[in-house]
């Protein structure tokens, strides 16, 4: 099995089912844990050096911090609902505590932070809905955390790719610091599919090929994507679901297409 692809395992104490950090993942600023909570339990962290956006995948909770609290905050059960998610961007030297009011799909996304902006709700009225491409390469796009809303660090965002359709295309990569060209972002991809028992595929490469690995996902798997393109695929009868979290030393989202594809935008 490829190195770039996290199965989830069993929740452990705290329900945690995925832990990706700097450390385990070989780069410098893209962090992700996913829990399974039941309904009842608690989960309380400190930020530390690192700023965290709480999803709230599915499911409801109250959310606490050092500042703020936020009461009975999500609506969606199921990501495949395809509303805007509640989440909270938490600074860092701060702390947080989450309650599950029902069972909850949470994810932490974390990067480094500076303590610039304060705790705050993102409300689904405040997430920005696209469609994105046409055809087969259409799309549907949240985005939870884009650059020009405050942050120090993390970007964050959904996308929702119909059954058949390829999504993260025509191919574009964001792994070298060229500004204003492109931008160096590390990535991951947490997937869902819906019904659970399909499948998608995600490739990983580079120009020169010494990283080429293509994957078969399934409901819950994690992608790391160090460098290079990255599309997803769905196979029909089964669509896509999956959360990006971006980060890199400059919080800018600047893209480099694969230039063998480019003719493919002449179909968006």
């Amino acid at each position: 099995m490829s190195h770039l692809l996290l199965k989830p395992h069993d929740p452990d104490q705290q329900g945690r089912i995925h832990c990706v950090s700097p450390e385990s993942a070989g780069w410098k600023y893209v962090g992700l844990e996913v829990y399974r909570l039941k309904k009842g339990d608690r989960l309380k962290r400190k930020t530390g050096t690192h700023e965290v956006c709480l999803v709230l995948l599915s499911g409801k909770a109250n959310v606490k911090t050092g500042q703020k609290e936020f009461q009975g905050i999500g609506k969606r059960m199921s990501v495949f609902e395809k509303i805007p998610p509640y989440s909270v961007y938490v600074p860092s030297g701060d702390h947080y505590q989450v309650e599950a009011l029902t069972d909850l799909e949470l994810a932490v996304c974390s990067a480094p932070g500076k303590g610039t902006f304060p705790a705050r709700l993102i409300a689904p009225e405040e997430v920005r809905q696209s469609n994105r491409g046409s055809g087969k390469m259409f799309r549907q796009i949240h985005d939870i955390l884009p650059e020009d809303r405050e942050a120090d660090s993390l970007l964050v965002v959904e996308v929702f790719t119909p059954d058949g359709n390829t999504s993260s295309y025509p191919p574009h990569k964001h792994d070298t610091e060229n500004l204003p060209h492109e931008s160096y972002l590390e990535e991951t991809y947490y997937h869902k599919i819906h019904p659970e028992n399909g499948f998608a595929f995600q490739r990983v490469y580079n120009d020169d090929r010494s990283l080429d690995e293509t994957m078969c996902i399934e409901n819950g798997d994690v992608v790391l994507v160090p460098e290079g393109y990255h599309p997803v695929t769905t196979v029909p009868g089964y669509e896509s679901y999956y959360l990006n979290v971006m980060a890199g030393p400059v919080r800018t989202w600047k893209f480099k297409n694969a230039s063998e594809h480019e003719w493919l935008f002449e179909k968006f």
